[in-house]
């Protein structure tokens, strides 16, 4: 049974089964933070996939009286087409009939066509906006679940995060806190704007040129399992992508590298950072340029931080240094 937490001081000396007990219960903590999640993202799943199939729809859907070249979109706009001219068939036919009511002949004529007409309309599909198809039997059920499952990490991220630092802390000295506590508060926020800018921006621009590149050749049908491990793996790279500030003011803050060397070979970061993008998911031009663009700015606002902070500790050691040389008189028994 998992035993109460208790705060660590730096100087404490624990046991290695103090350390154990303390991780265990800390990792029931996580996995019930998770399974809650994971519960609530089950029951809201209709919630959950319209929000992450929304990307899609938005990339996909276009007027019909646009030239479209995707077969599949051609075939929808027949459809929808035959549709409206089978609803004014029968509003034709039912005017028809009461134009003519001594006419038995052609009002029966007339309301046999509009029931055809009516059933036409009935029969043909809805319009909506593409959606993924689902092929296995499970396919639905395992879909459903796998995203549930990373939208529950996604939510208690924040106190997963914390558990970990909570974990950590005790080995941190004060001065260590001080720099570790600031940047560990940080990381949720980022990863989460991550996250949100993956879903707003780089998502929909990837489904958009990947779905419509060269569409007139094929018959377009997207698989849920593949879309959705494609659009939580975006979504969960650009989230560590964002925690590049982090990495950057840490190394900084702990002396591994200056803040003058990260400006000296920003080339070599820049074709680093080109790298990384081309190798994370999405091979087109579009999704590595959508994950470039914030990843240099990032590396930009990352070094104009660290020199902030540079400066501010050497002004803080200036005035500890002037401090220290002020004169201060004392009483000398010998002087007498």
């Amino acid at each position: 049974m998992a035993t109460r937490l208790k705060p660590v001081g730096h100087e404490d000396r624990l046991s290695l089964v103090e350390h154990l007990d303390e991780l265990r219960t800390r990792i029931i903590i996580c996995l019930a933070a998770f399974v809650v999640a994971f519960g609530v993202c089950l029951w809201q799943d209709d919630f959950i996939l319209d929000t992450i199939n929304r990307p899609l729809a938005e990339a996909t859907v276009r007027d019909c009286g646009e030239f479209r070249q995707d077969p599949l979109e051609q075939a929808s706009c027949w459809q929808q087409s035959m549709k409206a001219l089978s609803d004014e068939i029968a509003q034709f036919s039912r005017a028809l009939a009461a134009s003519s009511p001594d006419d038995l002949a052609l009002k029966r004529q007339a309301d046999a066509v509009a029931r055809a007409a009516d059933a036409a309309v009935a029969a043909t599909p809805r319009g909506s906006p593409r959606r993924p198809v689902t092929l296995g039997v499970g396919e639905p059920f395992t879909a459903t679940v796998t995203v549930a499952a990373y939208a529950a990490i996604l939510i208690s991220l924040p106190l997963l995060l914390y558990q970990l630092y909570a974990f950590v802390l005790p080995a941190f000295s004060p001065n260590e806190r001080k720099v570790a506590l600031p940047l560990m508060l940080g990381v949720p926020f980022l990863f989460i704007s991550g996250v949100a800018f993956g879903y707003l921006i780089v998502l929909p621009a990837a489904v958009n040129f990947l779905q419509n590149f060269n569409d007139e050749n094929y018959d377009i049908l997207l698989q849920a399992r593949d879309y959705y491990r494609f659009a939580v793996m975006l979504m969960g790279v650009m989230g560590l992508l964002f925690q590049l500030p982090i990495l950057i003011l840490a190394v900084t803050r702990m002396g591994i590298i200056s803040t003058r060397q990260l400006k000296r070979n920003r080339g070599y970061a820049l074709l680093t950072i080109a790298v990384v993008a081309a190798l994370l998911p999405g091979t087109d031009p579009v999704t590595m340029l959508s994950m470039m663009v914030p990843m240099i700015l990032l590396y930009e606002l990352s070094i104009l931080l660290a020199s902030l902070l540079d400066r501010r500790a050497a002004r803080a050691e200036e005035s500890a240094d002037d401090d220290s040389d002020t004169y201060l008189p004392h009483f000398n028994p010998d002087d007498d």
